[in-house]
């Protein structure tokens, strides 16, 4: 059950992340990829700066994996 709301999330922050950057429409498999994906670069980046997290699902935890996702996006972008 856990990996099916891992999955759900990742799949909400990618398409979150496509919207805040504008891209175009890619499907529900790079979305998840790119939420997840995102999710572990922000939790990673946080855990060093010491703010937080995004091992529980929290509006914290959330916002952290948008942030993430964002950057992954961008940094592609930029490749």
């Amino acid at each position: 059950m856990a990996l099916l709301s891992w999955i759900i999330f990742g799949a909400l922050v990618g398409w979150l992340a496509s919207i805040i950057m504008k891209t175009r429409r890619r499907g529900l498999i790079r979305n998840i990829v790119v939420g997840l994906v995102g999710a572990l670069l922000g939790g990673w980046i946080a855990s060093l700066l010491g703010i937080g997290s995004v091992q529980t699902f929290t509006i914290e935890g959330f916002a952290i994996a948008i942030g993430g996702a964002v950057l992954l996006i961008w940094f592609l972008r930029r490749l």
